[in-house]
């Protein structure tokens, strides 16, 4: 069945209050601009339903404004650092009419770096807003400055953002992916795609947001359409388990998120931990695993703009044994 997504809370959960039952509502209030360790605003058991929304802020509106930060941390509840965090997207539904779309003159895959000094003029900021049709799953927005004056594509809804705390006493920025996960910007996840990340405290920390509505693979302007969504999770555990980087699943494909600059450097650390699982659980010699990697494998670029670059490798499931 189903489960009905957050119109209205049937439930509210102050801050730092434990989960009741086995399907919990939450209504956020604050967003972070960091992944860290801080006061939970939940503590849930693993099983949990967790139905909530990303955080809405000036940045989605007509008028523009400042980004609104990720929803967390979650406390999960018997999570350790031998542990593995499942989260399953269950459901994302976009509950906004409105996305933004960016372009910077110092930020974004053919922008001036902001960190290197170039010759050539940066490019000219710009803001785009698509409105959506929730209905037909559509955005339109308008091209000024195009012999087609307008254009509209379908929606494929995605979280930009999920995350643990990071080791030690690390808090990165939202803008950050790395091996907790993070601002990952994959399309892949997305409804019905399950994420497992390596869990670096106790308690695991969970954050998600940064919804896009579409977003190419790459990203390669900075931005997808940023817009705000209602999010049904549920998080499981796997005891005494680790792995190195966040990986995903979903109908067709096993798959890792690797991020690291140089790019070949993400696109090492993804094909390697995908190799390694190949090995370890399903069955697979690592040099058979490695010839048929190279063969029948996917790789997918999720961004080549944030601090660290994203590949996503990506095993078509029909090759694994029954």
């Amino acid at each position: 069945m189903q489960i009905p997504l957050m119109l209205t809370l049937l439930v509210t959960v102050q801050a730092g209050g434990q989960a009741p039952t086995d399907t919990v509502y939450f209504e956020p209030q604050v967003g972070h601009r960091t992944f860290a360790v801080r006061e939970p605003v939940l503590r849930i058991e693993p099983g949990t339903v967790l139905v909530s929304r990303t955080m809405f802020g000036g940045y989605y509106t007509e008028e523009g404004g400042a980004f609104p930060g990720e929803v967390g941390p979650f406390y999960i509840e018997g999570a350790t650092e031998n542990d593995v965090l499942v989260v399953k997207i269950l459901e994302l539904r976009l509950n906004h009419d409105i996305a933004a779309a960016r372009h910077y003159s110092d930020f974004g895959g053919l922008a001036t770096d902001a960190r290197v000094r170039m010759l050539n003029d940066p490019i000219p900021e710009g803001r785009y807003v698509w409105r959506l049709d929730r209905e037909s799953m559509t955005a339109t927005t308008d091209l000024p400055n195009s012999r087609v004056r307008q254009v509209t594509i379908d929606l494929q809804p995605m979280l930009g953002r999920v995350a643990v705390a990071p080791a030690g006493d690390e808090a990165f920025s939202g803008l950050w992916p790395g091996n907790f996960g993070g601002n990952m910007d994959a399309p892949e996840i997305r409804q019905g795609a399950t994420v497992y990340l390596p869990v670096f405290h106790e308690g695991a920390y969970f954050y998600f947001g940064d919804v896009h509505a579409r977003q190419g693979h790459g990203e390669v302007s900075g931005t997808g359409l940023e817009t705000s969504a209602d999010v049904v999770l549920q998080f499981e555990l796997i005891k005494d388990a680790s792995i190195a980087w966040p990986r995903i699943e979903d109908d067709d494909y096993i798959m890792v998120a690797g991020s690291a600059r140089p790019l070949i450097d993400a696109f090492r650390l993804a094909h390697v931990e995908l190799i390694e699982w190949l090995e370890t659980d399903y069955g697979f010699g690592r040099w058979d695993a490695y010839q048929l990697v190279s063969q029948v494998c996917e790789s997918t670029v999720a961004n080549i703009v944030d601090p660290v670059y994203t590949v996503v490798a990506k095993f078509p499931k029909r090759f694994l044994p029954n």
